[in-house]
């Protein structure tokens, strides 16, 4: 892949403004010394920046700034799934919004009403809420990530969450953590206690995917290296095929990254690989062609889904899904579970030959995959 690295794409941020109320917290003094970036001060009441062009067309620009301020609400809520599809029961835990990529199929152009970047400060709050849910079911499991509205590593170089949330980890004896991302910043993670508790999770996709439809992210030999090199500081991995999106050559084009995948790293540091087909809120398709003319991401043939989501028709889905997961099948540790994002019982059946409740549900399978072989760590 040529061009420009974009493995830390922290670099894009130009400018740090701090909420008024967050501007005395030695976190949020830490982060602006490691930034060296210009910032300034956000009094109550106002915007943190102001754009030329409306939501979301400034959202190009506003992934330059990053907003500094306190969380008021809750940090660790359930994954907002649907009930008409199968679920994997994750906890999110909520440590900011937005990121410095962009994606033309990123989800939060349509969720997200402000195009800058959040990141909340009040990490005290964050592990004490965590604390109170684990001691409060201590017989409840929780797989828990930080990757549903933001990147979890893309901007660690300046905030070091890592180092707060990873070895917070480590102690609980009744949960852990997944870490998501498309970037390469691994650096924080390597003198880590985490005790086999945190998986660092990377999404993958064809390299025509990742080059069209992928902006400001690290490279697939870029994120390989970077899980590489975490498995040899004894972390556990995930992969995530997830939105697999139908293209001229998609066959060879997974086939050349699942391979490279199972070239550079250990297949049983991988504890678990997801499948998900393109999926997508109605309005997004034309924010997505509108922010991104080239994109030929969405001429493809889709149907609603019973979530309101267009999707691709069911035997599209099909024949992607049976193909990867032959594909991967042929490569995986068999302690690697590869499981389905919110799909029908029906694709299942006929891609892997059983449904999730015939082995527990999905949940089951996958926390038996992390905490069965968690071992003696």
């Amino acid at each position: 892949m040529t061009g420009r690295s974009w493995r830390d794409p922290s670099k894009y941020i130009q400018k740090i403004h701090v909420d008024a109320s967050c501007v005395d917290d030695p976190y949020t003094r830490e982060i602006l010394e490691r930034a060296n970036l210009p910032w300034d001060v956000v009094n109550e009441g106002e915007q943190p920046v102001l754009l030329d062009r409306p939501y979301p067309e400034s959202m190009t620009e506003g992934k330059r700034h990053l907003y500094l301020t306190r969380n008021r609400g809750h940090f660790f809520k359930p994954c907002p799934a649907t009930r008409e599809y199968r679920c994997c029961d994750y906890h999110v835990l909520n440590t900011g919004m937005n990121c410095p990529m962009d994606c033309v199929y990123c989800i939060l152009q349509a969720y997200l009403n402000n195009p800058w970047l959040s990141f909340y400060v009040n990490v005290d709050d964050l592990l004490s809420e965590i604390g109170n849910v684990l001691r409060t079911n201590p017989d409840t499991r929780y797989r828990i990530g930080t990757g549903e509205f933001t990147d979890s590593l893309a901007i660690d170089r300046l905030t070091r969450l890592s180092t707060y949330l990873v070895p917070y980890m480590a102690k609980q004896e009744n949960a852990m953590l997944e870490l998501k991302t498309k970037s390469a910043v691994i650096e924080n993670l390597e003198h880590l206690e985490h005790r086999g508790r945190t998986v660092i999770s990377w999404s993958l996709n064809s390299s025509q995917a990742l080059q069209q439809e992928e902006l400001r992210v690290a490279n697939l030999e870029e994120r390989l290296a970077a899980a590489a090199q975490c498995a040899r500081w004894g972390y556990r991995l995930g992969f995530h095929f997830d939105p697999i999106i139908e293209h001229e050559g998609w066959q060879e084009g997974y086939r050349a990254t699942i391979e490279a995948l199972y070239r550079t790293v250990p297949a049983e540091a991988i504890v678990w690989i997801s499948m998900g087909a393109l999926r997508y809120l109605p309005k997004l398709k034309d924010i997505g062609m509108h922010r991104f003319p080239g994109t030929t991401m969405y001429f493809q043939e889709f149907v609603e889904g019973l979530d309101g989501k267009s999707r691709y028709f069911r035997h599209s889905r099909t024949k992607l899904y049976s193909s990867i997961y032959q594909m991967l099948k042929r490569h995986a540790a068999d302690s690697t579970c590869i499981y389905f994002c919110m799909e029908s019982d029906e694709i299942w059946r006929e891609v892997m030959g059983y449904i999730p409740e015939e082995k527990g549900g999905v949940p089951a399978l996958l926390e038996r995959a992390f905490f069965e072989g968690i071992g003696n760590r």
